[in-house]
């Protein structure tokens, strides 16, 4: 008798960008709920495992294998310096990843020395030391749209859809540093060893 083959485990992001991939899988027939308070679930076929997880713990878990594959965004990826194989682009969930300053500041030139208030230092670090920038870039959890009102920074950096928390802060975006989109990534080894099935699930959710 052949034993049956573990479902494979997905690690999901909680909050908004959940539901979306939620709704995704469930129009293309993978269909699952998490009972309340549990962070684990299975689809109705018992192919896949999923665990909900906080967005910025999801590259962990997948790195060290507790979760052999997880759908995040860019920036999440980025910021954990983790290396992964990007399986799938998903088409909703993106946004952009903006420097924003007061509406009367001016554009910061290449020779600024200037002050930017982040939850995303290592996306900012690079894009600047690639542009020849030297930036003070001081590291904040949450409200970056207080930091110049209350002098902290001149600039901030973060994620971007409407730009409509940024007016009602009296700022503006003065450039756009990166495209985020939601992916689907991978364990190197979990891959390897799952490659037939994972490439199952892609086309499923490919609509192929």
């Amino acid at each position: 008798m052949i034993d049956k083959q573990e479902p494979l485990s997905i690690a999901l992001p909680k909050g908004r960008l959940f539901e979306q991939v939620q709704e995704h899988f469930s129009e293309r027939g993978i269909k699952f709920n998490f009972e309340k308070r549990k962070l684990i679930a299975v689809d109705q076929s018992n192919s896949y495992k999923f665990y909900l997880v906080k967005n910025s713990d999801l590259p962990i878990y997948v790195h060290h294998g507790i979760a052999g594959l997880g759908i995040c965004g860019d920036d999440v990826i980025y910021e954990s310096e983790r290396e992964f194989f990007r399986l799938l682009d998903f088409d909703f969930g993106g946004t952009r990843l903006s420097l924003a300053g007061p509406t009367d500041a001016p554009w910061p030139s290449d020779s600024d020395n200037i002050a930017i208030a982040t939850s995303y230092t290592t996306m900012v670090r690079d894009h600047f030391h690639s542009k020849g920038m030297p930036v003070d870039i001081i590291k904040l959890k949450g409200s970056v749209e207080l930091a110049p009102a209350l002098g902290l920074s001149q600039y901030i950096v973060d994620l971007v859809e409407t730009g409509s928390t940024l007016k009602a802060n009296g700022l503006e975006v003065k450039e756009d540093l990166f495209n985020v989109k939601v992916r689907m990534v991978s364990n190197k080894a979990y891959y390897k060893l799952n490659y037939h099935r994972i490439s199952k699930l892609l086309n499923i959710l490919k609509g192929a």
